[in-house]
């Protein structure tokens, strides 16, 4: 019998794999969760797709890290 390995997975670097891909492409600063999801997948900052609400609440943290007023800013919001 075959597992079948999981497309959605953990990624305990994501926060850290987040604030390289934020300094490095500071275009993508902006990016919603789902598009944040494909770019560290694609760019191989991730082996698969992390969830959607992970990168949301590592977006989160991250935001406030470079930006302190981002706090005041409107949430990220999930589709």
């Amino acid at each position: 019998m075959i597992r079948d390995n999981a497309i959605v997975t953990h990624e305990p670097d994501l926060l850290v794999s987040l604030r390289e891909v934020y300094s490095r492409l500071p275009e993508t600063y902006y990016r919603e969760p789902w598009e944040m999801q494909h770019i560290l997948f694609s760019l191989g900052y991730t082996n698969g797709l992390a969830e959607e609400a992970e990168i949301a609440a590592a977006i989160e943290v991250t935001r406030t890290d470079f930006d302190p007023e981002a706090e005041l800013h409107e949430p990220v919001r999930l589709r």
